[in-house]
């Protein structure tokens, strides 16, 4: 069910992406926001519980309807039915084209020489100030921000849906991922005047949480990235950071990055790889969609190997 349901979502992603603004993503926060409005007290003994309503709950959520379609409709017509809620939830957590379509503006500016226009491209999609960033600095920050944003929109989520669906947990591993990633968001974001800020102790479990969620499917897309790309600049990369950072999800992920498609990342002039350059945009895109074939390809020999057994 797996790579069925993966490949399905993922045509089902590029035919028709959910919009910026939809009921799905609008329902997570105003759930979030609800949890931490009721639950956050300050004081650390509670942290917990509005990690755990937050995340959890949407979680258990999601095996309990797996289950009940598969047990209530019987194992012929509940398998498909189960199949299909799989596809909409993967669906709702996937998010290729939601940070695809700054990568391809910002992208085209650049090879049209246009980097004012890129810059600009890159301030609305990172809200940052990029109007003094040279030209190797927008190619840089896109790269960090397109393969940070693949990771938690695409390989992240393969990574847990496909572990627990192993052990008969349906899609509540995407759920899992995205709602931990969807809590951490809130906790380091600034709130509006009209929102309740988070507490720091909510803030810090939130935090520590999301690196625990996220620790192994960094590492996977990491060495996925490896493999498909330069495997030995890759790893060695990926090594020499985590020397260094051991708990830094992102750079190691940017680590083996850096050395897939050899370029330089970490801001290091006497770190390996090319000064980044529009050129390097296509190496990423063919990194991420290699990816892609790959994953697809590992979970259609699982799901062949487990037939033939």
């Amino acid at each position: 069910m797996s790579f069925i349901s993966i490949l399905l979502a993922l045509l089902l992603e590029q035919a028709k992406p959910l919009p910026r603004t939809n009921v799905v993503h609008n329902a997570v926060r105003t759930w979030v926001r609800w949890v931490l409005r009721n639950f956050d007290t300050g004081l650390s003994t509670h942290a917990w519980w509005a990690w755990g309503l937050s995340v959890a709950g949407p979680t258990l959520l999601a095996i309990g309807i797996h289950w009940l379609l598969i047990w209530g409709l019987g194992w012929q017509f509940g398998w498909m039915a189960a199949l299909i809620w799989n596809v909409l939830v993967l669906y709702a957590t996937l998010g290729f084209r939601q940070f695809s379509h700054h990568f391809t503006l910002i992208r085209d500016a650049l090879l049209a020489g246009d980097e004012a226009s890129a810059r600009s491209e890159l301030a609305k999609w990172k809200h940052i100030d990029a109007s003094e960033l040279p030209r190797s600095e927008i190619v840089r920050h896109v790269i960090e921000h397109s393969v940070l944003s693949a990771h938690r929109h695409v390989f992240g989520v393969f990574a847990w849906y496909s572990v627990l669906a192993a052990f008969g947990f349906g899609p509540a591993g995407a759920v899992l991922y995205r709602m931990s990633e969807a809590l951490s968001g809130v906790a380091k974001r600034t709130p509006l005047p009209e929102q309740q800020p988070v507490s720091d102790p909510v803030r810090a479990w939130s935090l520590r949480a999301w690196a625990a969620v996220d620790w192994l499917p960094a590492r996977i897309t990491a060495l996925s990235f490896a493999f498909v790309g330069s495997f030995e600049e890759s790893v060695d990369s990926w090594r020499r950071h985590a020397a260094l950072h051991p708990l830094d999800n992102d750079g190691i992920v940017l680590a083996a990055t850096e050395g897939a498609v050899n370029v330089r990342l970490s801001g290091d002039v006497e770190a390996s790889g090319l000064v980044p350059e529009p050129a390097h945009l296509r190496a990423v895109v063919g990194l991420v969609w290699r990816t892609v074939v790959m994953w697809l390809v590992f979970l259609a020999l699982l799901s062949l190997a487990r037939l033939i057994g």
